[in-house]
């Protein structure tokens, strides 16, 4: 557990980076800092291992207050993941993550062990071991920071917006494999981004704070989206909270209907259910996009039709806003409900999935 206790940080010319902050991280949790700039938040990441020192107040970690520990050992607590991920540009993959067992006292071989299972656990394939960090992609480099901090074992993680410099689809999948590890692994994190959405996604609570280093809210992210505690707060949280609070509402089983399909390669149908669309899958049954065969102005039938890739899919037993997304994003109409493996399921409408909405509501 972290606990800010009327934690200040007052720079000599006045300036208050943080005022007077009051705020628990709880054990095994992600805690999200999120708010505009100039508000606090990696002034208040940075005061957990004293690389920024408090001016008054106190920040616990369990029990004990950091001001008390010297901050080496305070560090030693904790993984540090920043922005561009930090690493040693002169060192190998490898030796980068290995970094922080040797300092500690590690065998060469044993950390160099270590760093290559912690190398295939963040998903990053072992061939890279032996690179340097300019040789990787910003993606891949970001893994490599989180395996660094991972390194040493420590019950604590602190990140500095840590995928704010990759691109967006990298960016989700990093967010995925790192939701993945916490599930494994347990840690109290404490994070900071400027992304409301990202905060939303990774958070367990979610700390909104002001410009002057004062927190608005702290809450769970579905909380937060229905019940903002003031203007401000429900302005930062975005116009859209009410969709986005769908993603914390199970949608149960779907009831599908049975969708006409096409394999990938095989020979089109001269028609479809409803005369324009056909859903195209691959051997696997996995859905790869919609085929639409029906020219309008002609009213004939197209030979060799475009697929159609950009309906998202909805996972049977997920959440309403990815039933309803599948749905708005199809370009049938029709939202493809899959099952954990990725296999068609069949389909459902917007209609269908607002009555679940309503039920959930009453």
């Amino acid at each position: 557990m972290i606990r800010f206790d009327k934690a200040t940080k007052r720079y000599p010319d006045g300036t208050e980076a943080v005022k007077e902050l009051d705020l628990e991280a709880p054990s095994g949790k992600i805690t999200v800092l999120v708010g505009p700039s100039g508000c606090g938040k990696t002034t208040s990441l940075r005061m957990i291992n004293r690389m920024t020192e408090p001016t008054s107040g106190t920040i616990w970690l369990d029990d004990a207050d950091t001001a008390t520990m010297p901050s080496h050992e305070l560090r030693r607590k904790m993984g540090y993941v920043i922005q561009h991920a930090g690493l040693f540009p002169h060192r190998t993959v490898v030796d980068n993550v290995a970094t922080v067992p040797l300092l500690l006292g590690e065998s060469k071989a044993k950390a160099r062990s270590r760093a290559m299972e912690l190398l295939e656990r963040v998903g990053l394939d072992p061939a890279y071991a032996k690179r340097y960090p300019a040789q990787l992609s910003g993606g891949q480099q970001q893994r490599v920071g989180v395996a660094r901090a991972l390194a040493a074992d420590p019950p604590v993680m602190l990140m500095d917006e840590p995928f704010s410099a990759v691109d967006p689809v990298v960016r989700e999948q990093l967010q995925d494999e790192f939701l993945r590890l916490q599930d494994e692994l347990g840690k109290t994190i404490v994070m900071v981004t400027h992304d409301i959405d990202e905060a939303i996604k990774l958070g367990d609570r979610v700390a909104v704070m002001r410009v002057g280093g004062r927190l608005a809210q702290l809450a769970p992210p579905v909380e937060l989206l229905s019940r903002p505690v003031d203007a401000f707060v429900a302005g930062f949280v975005g116009r859209d909270r009410g969709y986005r609070a769908l993603g914390f509402t199970e949608a149960g089983t779907l009831d599908t209907r049975h969708e006409q399909t096409v394999r990938l390669g095989d020979e089109l149908p001269t028609g479809s259910d409803d005369g324009q669309w056909v859903l195209a899958v691959n051997d696997r049954e996995e859905p790869q996009g919609w085929l639409h065969l029906a020219d309008e102005r002609h009213g004939t039938t197209v030979t060799d039709p475009l697929l159609y890739r950009g309906g998202t899919l909805a996972t049977q037993g997920g959440s309403l806003r990815a039933a309803l997304d599948a749905c708005l994003s199809s370009p049938s109409g029709r939202g493809v409900v899959v099952d954990g493996d990725g296999r068609l399921v069949g389909s459902i409408t917007a209609d269908e999935v607002l009555k679940l909405i309503e039920a959930a509501r009453s």
